[in-house]
């Protein structure tokens, strides 16, 4: 038995659920979870269904092809489990780029990091997890964005990653290199979003007195810091609290925030609703 994931988003109508269950069953396959999720305020309807099934996999998408086209699904279908390639930039934070790795190594994130780029050379990070991965140094200036980018671009698709990783990136990616990366890049913002967008928000926080941080793990899309939010988390924080204390709090939130965000991407627990995010979790 091999286990799959299988995600649809289409206009809603009646039927899809039984239809798709039937598809499944159908073809021997044993399904051990299942979401859905109908949108009143747009009309689209939102499926996730995991099973376990014997036959061809190239037979049952032959078969459910049917479903695909009579009701207009928008629909995935990959094994459980299937390692993904990402490609992971960092900026001189580290944090969370370590504890990625980590979690990879460990075999808790189905990743295979195809390779890190970093405006940073390879020294300026404290990294012992970063072993034999391609580590590529884009330094970026005022007037070098687009040739920067444009190498990125072509690391993206010379090592067909199929998702990126911003783990600290302190680098405002271009509305252009947004657009491209749509659906398939993944930010982690030091800040309870909406509030405290851009640079220093911890700081920022301080100055409001705030009794909450948070961090935030959203997709990147050419308007800042304001792209679909994936999964957040807060911590109570004091008046005793320095500026510098809410980064250092700040800092296992991010890890474990972006950390989640990837992994629930990685299962196919997210469905972009427009601009914002249907989140399947367990």
């Amino acid at each position: 038995m091999t286990d799959y994931v299988l995600t649809l988003r289409c206009n809603n109508r009646r039927g899809i659920v039984a239809s798709v269950a039937s598809r499944i069953t159908g073809h021997g396959g044993d399904i051990f979870e299942a979401h859905q999720f109908d949108d009143q305020e747009t009309g689209m309807f939102f499926m996730r269904v995991a099973f376990s099934m014997e036959g061809s996999e190239e037979a049952f998408r032959a078969a459910i092809a049917e479903e695909e086209k009579g009701f207009g699904l928008d629909l995935t279908l990959r094994p459980f489990g299937q390692k993904r390639k990402v490609l992971l930039m960092v900026s001189r934070f580290d944090h969370c780029l370590g504890d990625l790795l980590y979690r990879a190594r460990i075999g808790e994130l189905p990743i295979e990091p195809v390779a890190i780029v970093s405006n940073h050379p390879r020294e300026a990070l404290n990294l012992t997890l970063m072993g034999n991965i391609p580590y590529h140094h884009l330094p970026i200036a005022k007037d070098s964005k687009a040739e920067q980018e444009a190498q990125i671009r072509r690391l993206i698709e010379e090592t067909g990653a199929e998702l990126v990783v911003l783990a600290r990136y302190m680098q405002i990616l271009s509305d252009e290199f947004s657009a491209d990366l749509a659906g398939r890049c993944i930010n982690i913002h030091h800040s309870f979003l909406p509030g405290f967008k851009g640079a220093k928000p911890y700081h920022q926080a301080h100055a409001r007195g705030v009794k909450m941080i948070g961090a935030t793990a959203h997709y990147v899309t050419g308007d800042l810091d304001e792209g679909p939010i994936i999964c957040q988390d807060v911590e109570p924080v004091s008046h005793a609290d320095t500026p510098d204390e809410l980064v250092q709090k700040g800092r296992d939130i991010e890890r474990r925030v972006l950390a989640r965000a990837v992994a629930w991407h990685l299962e196919d627990r997210v469905l972009i609703n427009k601009g914002k995010t249907v989140v399947f979790a367990k």
